[in-house]
């Protein structure tokens, strides 16, 4: 059976994009930024290396909180911090990683200013789990959609806080442009349904379904 999009994600990270980073030896210094429970850190410190779970909630069963329950296997660092203020001292990090979260930033180039502060001058970022669109206007009803499905369900707005909650192929090349990065993409295999999705949204007369890929950026110098 297929499986969830995350864990073909996880693999495909594990297995194609890691090893691109590791050469021969483990022991990077990994921020995962946007931790939620913290399985990644936790994978990633199995897999040998320093990582650094960091999130805005602290939550016992969905934020840092949950991380507790990792800490005898593989102990690491969780810190309560917002995206656009890490307290990471410059040039401190190998690897940074948004799982599933960079699309709750209000500002992509602050965020990514940020990364690019703490990162070393050879050092990467990951953007895992994120709806990638091909237009904006596909990314602006895809937000519609949920915000009026999220009102049906619940009552009140979902926006109080407000995010971007997505990419298009526009602003990913405004970012290469004004922050001087220089995107990777994977195209990970998540099965043949999803990859017929895209000719099913059209023989419906939907929009055209996000693609979630992952992004590599590095920083030219």
């Amino acid at each position: 059976c297929a499986l969830p999009i995350w864990a073909a994600s996880y693999r495909h990270l594990e297995r194609r994009i890691l090893p691109r980073f590791e050469g021969q030896a483990r022991g990077l210094r990994i921020a995962d930024v946007g931790a939620g429970n913290c399985w990644l850190s936790y994978r990633l410190a199995l897999r040998g290396h320093l990582p650094v779970a960091i999130d805005i909630l602290g939550d016992p069963l969905d934020g840092l909180g949950a991380g507790r329950h990792y800490q005898t296997a593989a102990p690491f660092p969780r810190i309560n911090a917002e995206f656009d203020d890490l307290p990471l001292a410059s040039g401190s990090l190998d690897l940074a990683i948004y799982n599933a979260s960079i699309h709750y930033s209000t500002d992509y180039r602050r965020t990514l200013g940020e990364i690019r502060r703490c990162l070393r001058p050879e050092g990467r970022f990951l953007i895992i789990d994120s709806p990638v669109y091909q237009r904006r206007e596909h990314g602006e009803t895809m937000v519609r959609e949920r915000h009026r499905q999220f009102q049906s369900m619940y009552g009140f707005a979902s926006d109080a806080v407000p995010s971007i909650e997505y990419f298009d192929l526009e602003m990913l090349d405004g970012l290469r442009r004004d922050l001087g990065i220089v995107w990777t993409i994977d195209r990970p295999w998540y099965g043949l349904q999803w990859a017929l999705r895209p000719w099913k949204a059209r023989w419906k007369g939907k929009r055209p379904p996000s693609n979630f890929w992952i992004l590599t950026g590095r920083f030219a110098a």
